[in-house]
């Protein structure tokens, strides 16, 4: 007789063994050969984004991107691009690409931290939540629709203006908690259907525990979703941070931000326009990146949930 207590049946896994076998059928040169010209370009334009971000001390071709060199070396203000400084300089002889590459790692920064708190937090208390019903439900879901029903920047700047430091912990700490009811709510509205669906249905019929239950079957089905909307997500939240920087309520200067060099260059820009430019298009290409692979992550998740 088997040793297999009926609580410990995985029929998620049970489910998805069929279709990991219809996957590898439609994917045999694996996801990255199945995913559109579109997707790619944006997963290697953010790809190169975080690695330039996470290794720029140590990358001997990134120069200190608070360094004046009109001072201490006597080059112009805002240079075009030349051979010592691939983008030009700033309004006061920076490097343009050290403090792209600094300015993204502030927006990834924010938008991580963003991303994290509402995957756990709210993912997990929405999943809670839609998963067990009830009076737990409706007070949890009465305070997400308080505070979703403020103007999210606006409300953002509040909370920003009242705090007497703007540091990145500060800005990421108060955009990751603003971030936590809208993953609640989506979390929430995906696991009111996974609940009746039939393997949880069938984990209920063996005995297993409520518990085990969100854990092993409710939560796993949500994260697909969820990583979606978070990739959305995140390009919303770096919009966001641009827009606080371009008000002067985000991280303080020198500390480079995307926002902050638009606000700081487009006071020159009759003459000179690429200090304005190049940031401006690499929040947009950002952005537009995370949309991309949004988009393709819903696709993907969606035409799994119909196979399953």
């Amino acid at each position: 007789m088997s040793d297999i207590a009926p609580e410990d049946i995985d029929v998620t896994a049970l489910a998805t063994g069929m279709l990991e076998d219809v996957d590898d059928s439609r994917d045999e040169g694996g996801w990255f050969a199945t995913m559109p010209w579109s997707a790619r370009i944006a997963g290697g334009w953010l790809s190169l984004i975080i690695f330039l971000a996470v290794f720029a001390d140590f990358l001997p071709f990134i120069k200190d991107p608070n360094f004046l060199f009109g001072v201490f070396e006597g080059d112009d203000n805002n240079a075009g691009p030349s051979s010592k400084f691939i983008l030009g300089t700033d309004n006061l002889a920076r490097d343009i690409f050290a403090r792209l590459v600094y300015g993204a790692r502030v927006s990834l920064i924010v938008a991580a931290t963003a991303v994290g708190c509402g995957l756990i937090v709210g993912g997990f208390l929405g999943s809670l939540v839609g998963f067990v019903r009830g009076r737990t439900e409706s007070a949890v879901m009465a305070m997400v629709d308080v505070v979703l029903a403020f103007p999210g920047l606006v409300l953002l700047l509040v909370m920003v203006s009242i705090t007497e430091k703007r540091s990145l912990f500060v800005i990421s700490l108060v955009v990751g908690l603003l971030s936590i009811p809208p993953y609640t709510r989506v979390s929430r509205a995906n696991a009111l259907s996974i609940a009746n669906r039939e393997f949880v249905e069938a984990a209920r019929a063996i005995g297993t525990k409520p518990f085990r239950i969100l854990i092993r079957e409710v939560i796993p089905n949500v994260l697909p979703s969820l990583m979606a909307y978070a990739m959305v997500a995140a390009a919303f939240i770096m919009v966001l941070e641009g827009s606080l920087a371009f008000l002067g309520l985000s991280v303080q200067p020198p500390t480079p931000t995307w926002g902050q060099m638009i606000f700081q260059a487009r006071a020159d820009m009759r003459q000179a326009v690429w200090p304005v430019v190049y940031p401006s298009m690499a929040l947009v290409f950002t952005v537009l990146s995370l949309n991309i692979m949004g988009d393709w992550l819903r696709k993907r998740n969606a035409s799994r949930a119909s196979a399953l």
